[in-house]
């Protein structure tokens, strides 16, 4: 990585003197976006997105696999090149529940760091739900006093429930409150291994099979349900709900009828509970080669489908809020800000230990 970029003031000092790079690997995605400061948060200037399911077969085995570890590192060498080409400054790179739940993990990143220079950090569960909540905090309604925030990943899934505040000068009028969280330890990749690895692409699973795995999320979320009186907030009309994944994001495009994905039309998109669970139940009934055809889900999605479905399903039963709140944003985007804030206080003298 190039080195630090000296302050010269004005629109070249802070944020605004650096070019940022932040890397999302997941179970089963590797995710970088490279951007530069804008008036209004950041403008990406480079991104790339590959399925490498790092995780795959972690559930079972206790650790990363041969062609897990050789697709991701095969990943990371794009991101590396990438993050030397357009000269990045400043960058933080984080691993989650893959590298968390493999006896291999620290072993697999000490071998990204010699091989391309990447130094990864693996993150708690609490850091995936700050830095998502980070990343959507403006998507929420300051009118609305509480807030879930549920983020559905490859290996785990995270719930966060917050409070809503007026904040004048922040983006959107609001600012948030993380009174807790909790991560439940089933993802798109981790709900599929274990509940329908095996399973014929051409054969759609049993109405029972489908129904176990929702009632294996909502067994997992009716105790955080239960100690925060979320229930009953929501039967008063004071929580909104923002969804935080592919999963979202793609039903979210399916309800929307694009026939391409468009993030600029999915992002910040609402969709109402019954469209979701609509949605989903179409979706339960179709087998993995009949996903493939469907718009915006296709061969990379099609087999870890029904286990989003079923996760987002868990989700809108035990919590019925009206509306969901689209985000196609996450951990990368809350890292940027963070990168971000810390640039401005380097270049603030009032921070500079005297």
């Amino acid at each position: 990585m190039a080195g630090e970029s000296t302050p010269k003031g004005g629109w070249h000092s802070g944020r605004f003197a650096h070019t940022f790079a932040a890397i999302d690997l997941g179970t089963n995605n590797c995710r970088l976006l490279v951007a530069r400061a804008s008036i209004d948060g950041f403008e990406v200037i480079d991104a790339y997105s590959r399925p490498v399911r790092l995780g795959e077969g972690v559930a079972l085995s206790g650790v990363l696999c041969g062609d897990a570890i050789e697709r991701t590192l095969s990943a990371l060498d794009v991101c590396a090149a990438k993050i030397g080409r357009n000269r990045v400054t400043r960058a933080r790179h984080i691993a989650t529940e893959a590298c968390r739940r493999a006896c291999n993990g620290e072993d697999f990143l000490t071998m990204v760091e010699q091989r391309t220079g990447l130094h990864f950090d693996v993150i708690p569960p609490s850091e995936e739900a700050r830095l998502a909540l980070a990343s959507c905090e403006d998507l929420l309604n300051p009118d609305i006093p509480y807030g879930l925030l549920i983020d559905i990943g490859g290996g785990s899934t995270e719930v966060s429930w917050l409070k809503v505040l007026h904040r004048d000068g922040r983006l959107g009028g609001v600012a948030t409150e993380l009174i807790d969280m909790t991560s439940v330890p089933w993802g798109v990749v981790t709900l599929t291994e274990s509940c329908v690895g095996g399973q014929p692409r051409e054969r759609a699973v049993t109405r029972a099979c489908y129904d176990d795995m929702v009632e294996r999320i909502r067994a997992d979320l009716r105790p955080f349900c239960a100690r925060h009186g979320i229930g009953a907030a929501i039967a008063r009309g004071d929580v909104q709900m923002v969804g935080a994944s592919g999963t979202v994001t793609t039903v979210s495009a399916h309800n929307l009828g694009l026939k391409r994905y468009n993030r600029a039309l999915v992002d910040g998109s609402c969709i109402g509970r019954e469209s979701i669970l609509r949605i989903c139940d179409q979706l339960s009934s179709l087998s993995v080669a009949e996903l493939t055809h469907l718009p915006c889900i296709g061969d990379d999605r099609a087999d870890l489908a029904l286990a989003g479905g079923a996760i987002l399903e868990a989700v809108c039963r035990q919590w019925p809020a009206p509306i969901v709140r689209v985000a196609d944003r996450g951990l990368r985007e809350g890292v940027l800000m963070d990168l971000m804030r810390q640039a401005d206080r380097d270049a603030d003298p009032r921070c500079r230990p005297g």
